[in-house]
């Protein structure tokens, strides 16, 4: 099966049904960007919306992530050093370390972790991720938040002003799946 996708901006939105599954599941989101001088900020990566989603994104000079676990739980990873101009690869890693509990709404919690160019720059706990999908409507996007937004830290669409190449979502970890509940979800569709 495939583990990596490769998305690039200018593109429209992805549905959130047809984007990669990033849930119950270590992933990483690789980012192939680059800050001109004087800085950059925006939205790199979103997914979702409001009502839950994730977003990769720099603000006051720092690389930033965004869990909103149905407007009830944000957990935020940021970095402590300043976003460096020029090109440079840019990662979030989520290491999952519990199976997911979808009696109790809750997906697979774990570790998040940003880089910049291999160095650990961030590193927080997400206790709480969606067990079935990310937000009732909101989709994949890469270079802004064309929707509602994942958190109140930005207005939409945010764009990005600096120069994105790509961005790489990685989903080789193993998948900690609950298969009754994603056959309900799949019924629920119907």
């Amino acid at each position: 099966p495939r583990t990596r996708y490769t998305y690039y901006p200018g593109t429209q939105i992805i549905p959130g049904n047809a984007s990669v599954n990033i849930m119950n599941r270590s992933f990483s989101i690789g980012m192939d960007i680059e800050i001109p001088k004087g800085g950059a900020e925006g939205v790199i990566y979103s997914m979702g919306g409001c009502d839950g989603g994730i977003a990769v994104y720099i603000k006051d000079g720092k690389l930033k992530y965004v869990y909103n676990y149905v407007t009830s739980e944000y957990s935020y990873v940021e970095s402590k050093d300043i976003v460096p101009e020029g090109r440079h690869i840019y990662r979030f890693e989520f290491e999952a370390n519990s199976k997911p509990d979808v009696a109790k709404g809750l997906g697979s919690t774990g570790t998040g972790k940003l880089f910049i160019d291999e160095k650990l720059v961030g590193e927080n706990e997400i206790k709480y991720t969606m067990p079935l999908s990310i937000g009732l409507g909101g989709g994949a996007s890469v270079g802004c938040d064309p929707g509602s937004p994942v958190c109140d830290d930005y207005k939409v669409p945010f764009e990005f002003t600096g120069k994105i190449y790509k961005v790489v979502i990685d989903v080789s970890g193993d998948l900690l799946e609950n298969h009754e509940a994603a056959l309900k979800v799949i019924m629920a569709r119907q």
